[in-house]
Parts: C-alpha cells; sequence; structure tokens
C-alpha cells in the first residue's frame, strides 16, 4: 500500500489487473448474457425511464413495427401528462427523449422510413406539452429536438411522399412553430419536397401574407388583452413565418435576390446576417455585391469581442478578396486579422498563401506577435489551437501568477493538453482554478476543484523541477492552512 501526494491511501495493483476492470465494451462483455441481464434488472429497478427504454429495446427484436407501435403508446402518455418537471429530474427525463429519438433512427428508419418519419413528426408535434412543462433555460430540451430534425433530415432522400401533401403539412407545423420545434424542416425535407413541393410551399406563403387573419391567427395571441394590439401582434406573427419560408425557399430555388429581400437595409449589416448572404452572392458569381455587403457589416461590427471566437465577417472578407483575385489585399488583411485577434485560421490562409520558406519566417514572426500581445490569454489560446503546447506551456509558467481561475473554459481544456508533456504547466493550470474556487467560495465548483487537485497530486510524480513554483505538498499544506473552513471541499478530498 502506497500514500497517494494528497494523503489518501491507495493499494497497488498491476497494469492487467486495473485494465480487466476497466469499464468498457469489452470487459462488460466478457461477464456474459445472463450476469449483465441480473445487473440490467438490478440497476433499472425502481427507474421507470430506464425499463421503459429496455421493454422498447425488446419489442425492437420484434421488429420496426413492434417497437413503433410501444414508442406512440409512450408519445400518448407524454402527450396526457401535465406535471411540471423539476429541475432534479430534467436530466433524466431529456435522456429518454433522446433515447427515443436514438430508437426511431437506429430502430425503425433503417428497414420503415415512412414510419420512422411520422414517429419523429409526432414527437416534434409533442414539443409545446414538453416545454410548458420544463424549464429550459440550458437547452438541453431544446437540443433533442434539433435531434428529431436532424434524423428527419437523414430520412429525406428515402421518403416517398407526396411533395404537395408535404408542403401542406410543413406549413401548418410552422404555422404553429411556437418553440421553433420545426425550425430547420423545410431544408431538412429539400430532397422530399422537390421542386413541386417547394413551389407548393411558396405559394401558401404568398398567399398567407396577403390572407385575412382568421381566428386561428388571433388565437395565438389571446394573452393579449387589447383587441387592436393582438391583431396587430398576429399579423407581425404570419407575415414573419411566411417571409422565413419564402426565404428557405428562396434559398433551396438558388434565388439569392428572393433570399436577401427578406432582409432590411439595416439587417444585412449584422454580422450573423451579412456572412451567409456574401456566401449565396459568391456563389452566384456576384463577389462585388458580396464584398459590399461585408464590408458594410464590418464597419457596423468594430467592437467585436476576438474572445467570442472569430468574427464571421472575417473569413467573408477573405472569401470576397480570394474571388476577385486581389491577392496582395487578401494576404495584408489576413496579417492584420492575425495580429489584431490572433485568428489562427487567418494566419493559417496567410501562411498557405506564401512560397517555401518564407512560411516558416511568417510562422516565427506570428508566434512572436502572439507571445507580445496585449491579451496574453488569448495568446494562450491560439498557441493550444496552433498548436505549439510548448508556447503554451511557457506562457502559463511565465504568467501563473496572473492566471484567471474563472476562465475554466480556457485552463481546463489546456491542462488536458499539457498534462503529458508539459505536466508543471497543466498542474499550474488546475491550480489557479482550485484557488478560485475556495478562495471565492465557489462550492458549485468544489467537485471539479477536488478533481483538479487529484490531477495535480498524479503529475507531481512526473514534475521533476517546479522552477520556483510550491510542490504539491507545500501547495496543499497551504490549501488547508488557508481554508480550514471550506468543510465541503476537504470532506469531498477525503472521500477521493
Amino acid at each position: 500500500m502506497t500514500t497517494s501526494a494528497c494523503g489518501i491511501a491507495v493499494h497497488g495493483y498491476g497494469a492487467e489487473t486495473v485494465a480487466r476492470k476497466t469499464l468498457n465494451k469489452e470487459n462488460l462483455a466478457a461477464l456474459g448474457a445472463e450476469t449483465l441481464a441480473d445487473l440490467l434488472l438490478e440497476v433499472t429497478r425502481g427507474n421507470r425511464a430506464r425499463q421503459q427504454r429496455l421493454r422498447l429495446e425488446l419489442s425492437a427484436r420484434a421488429g420496426p413495427m413492434d417497437v413503433a407501435r410501444d414508442i406512440r403508446k409512450r408519445f400518448a402518455q407524454l402527450r396526457r401528462a401535465s406535471g411540471f418537471i423539476s429541475w432534479q429530474r430534467q436530466r433524466a427525463f431529456a435522456r429518454e427523449l433522446s433515447d427515443l429519438v436514438d430508437l426511431i433512427a437506429t430502430r425503425v428508419a433503417p428497414d420503415a422510413p415512412g414510419e420512422a418519419f411520422d414517429l419523429l413528426w409526432t414527437f416534434l408535434q409533442l414539443a409545446p406539452n414538453i416545454h410548458e412543462r420544463t424549464d429550459d433555460s440550458n437547452g438541453v430540451i431544446g437540443g433533442v429536438m434539433d435531434d428529431a430534425m436532424a434524423a428527419i433530415a437523414d430520412l429525406a432522400p428515402r421518403l416517398d411522399l407526396d411533395p404537395g401533401a408535404l408542403a401542406d403539412r410543413i406549413f401548418e407545423a410552422l404555422r404553429d412553430n411556437g418553440y421553433g420545434e420545426f425550425d430547420g424542416a423545410i431544408p431538412a425535407l429539400a430532397e422530399a419536397l422537390g421542386s413541386s413541393g417547394l413551389e407548393r410551399l411558396k405559394t401558401l406563403a404568398k398567399a398567407a401574407e396577403v390572407a385575412t387573419l382568421t381566428g386561428a391567427d388571433l388565437a395565438r395571441y389571446d394573452f393579449v388583452a387589447d383587441e387592436a394590439r393582438r391583431s396587430t401582434l398576429a399579423q407581425e406573427g404570419r407575415d414573419r413565418t411566411a417571409g422565413m419560408i419564402l426565404q428557405d425557399v428562396a434559398d433551396l430555388q438558388g434565388d439569392v435576390d428572393a433570399y436577401m429581400a427578406r432582409y432590411s437595409a439595416e439587417q444585412l449589416t449584422y454580422h450573423t446576417i451579412a456572412p451567409e448572404v456574401a456566401a449565396r452572392l459568391l456563389a452566384a458569381g456576384r463577389a462585388e455585391e458580396a464584398l459590399r455587403i461585408v464590408e458594410n457589416a464590418r464597419a457596423r461590427d468594430r467592437g467585436h469581442d476576438p474572445w467570442f471566437g472569430p468574427s464571421p465577417l472575417d473569413a467573408a472578407s477573405a472569401d470576397c478578396l480570394a474571388a476577385l483575385g486581389r491577392d496582395a489585399e487578401l494576404q495584408a488583411f489576413l496579417w492584420e486579422d492575425f495580429c489584431q485577434t490572433l485568428n489562427a485560421d487567418s494566419l493559417r490562409r496567410h501562411l498557405k498563401a506564401l512560397p517555401d520558406f518564407e512560411d516558416i519566417e511568417a510562422e516565427d514572426r506570428a508566434k512572436a506577435v502572439a507571445r507580445s500581445h496585449a491579451d496574453w490569454m488569448l495568446a494562450l489560446c491560439f498557441f493550444l489551437d496552433w498548436p505549439d503546447h510548448a508556447e503554451a506551456a511557457g506562457l502559463i509558467e511565465a504568467r501563473a501568477a496572473d492566471l484567471d481561475g474563472d476562465r475554466y473554459e480556457v485552463l481546463t481544456p489546456a491542462a488536458d493538453a499539457l498534462q503529458a508533456e508539459h505536466p508543471l504547466a497543466a498542474t499550474l493550470a488546475r491550480r489557479a482554478m482550485i484557488l478560485f474556487a475556495l478562495e471565492k467560495g465557489r462550492s458549485k465548483r468544489y467537485g471539479h476543484a477536488v478533481r483538479h487537485l487529484l490531477d495535480c497530486a498524479t503529475a507531481d510524480q512526473e514534475i521533476r523541477d517546479y522552477h520556483g513554483h510550491p510542490d504539491h505538498a507545500s501547495f496543499l499544506e497551504a490549501l488547508r492552512r488557508d481554508h480550514p473552513r471550506k468543510s465541503s471541499f476537504w470532506s469531498r478530498v477525503g472521500n477521493a
């Protein structure tokens, strides 16, 4: 028996023994069917959702129509349900919904694509009831709905449906698309719609724009007491839906002018819209127009924060200049964009256009620019993305006292990437997150902090020289001295 650097007793096992105990498919299969069946019955006891999944898997053995029938029964239960699902139960509920989509895609779709499509469509129609019973602020339920639409897109080429009837079905769904569950239905089903289905959708949308409001249109806004206001909202909502349909159809038909016509002049300057419009103009051979759109948007987007990732306008600008054959201007733009934002994609594109050997010198200059950049955490991200792990490790070791432990979205992947070859840098990154959690009393992060501490203990065995930083034992002692009252943290360390 040995003692870890955290002071935790551990028993030494041979590598072969540890490998046999690893939870993976091969080791579990070796247990045999009878043992696994007993384990499944044990672990699903009292868990209705897991038991339901097992029953559906058993139905799937009898054929796609049997499992489809059982899935429809579950849909009927979901449709009748009305109780609110607490946040404690929501993750399990979302997993059950995801399992249903997966079962349709893997057990029904291969042999019965039409039935699978009907099941997925019915599932999406359950969205209003499901959303009303959950708080989906984290987007998990919406993500399952997106997965269902992606499964429909995979099915589309194999569907044998009447294009006109399908267009009517899509149109009706989009008219009452309160939670966005049917967003993307038109592009997802483009192959099944064909040219006649797209034309039918266009006809329906244009007719809707000029039709008199119906009682159903107004009923969607019955929560608004003022009749005039209710009518205005209903009109705007209907026109917005019709416009989105027409835009999707125009895009699929390659009609870039009709696609652009759905946006106002101001909207064409939005950084979320201009790149998409520019891409379509470039595809239509209208590079000058595309560049004007992008330049107008860049003038509006000068305050873009590189921490939110490269602006999509950067790549759009480069694509326009390339299409116009303005190579010298393109190279200058790419270099300037890199110097300002440390956009690795711009640098790669810049280097690719350089002659042999010149690209090596330019890369060295780029790394010097990154090392001296005003935002050194952004530089760290660049070196991790490039990748140049030695440079990333050097930055962390040199600036350890300046690490922002709150930036776990940077430091966690940095530590994981550097662990093997640069354990000291990985340890310093993890220490910053541990200290932040304890000093700020972020109890929700204590579980992560304990994991980081154990990773530091493991890395300690690989670190030969801490280069002036406290070794692991000293760091642990300082934690105990400075944060003795963080009992929930220390209890987890003791139980780790």
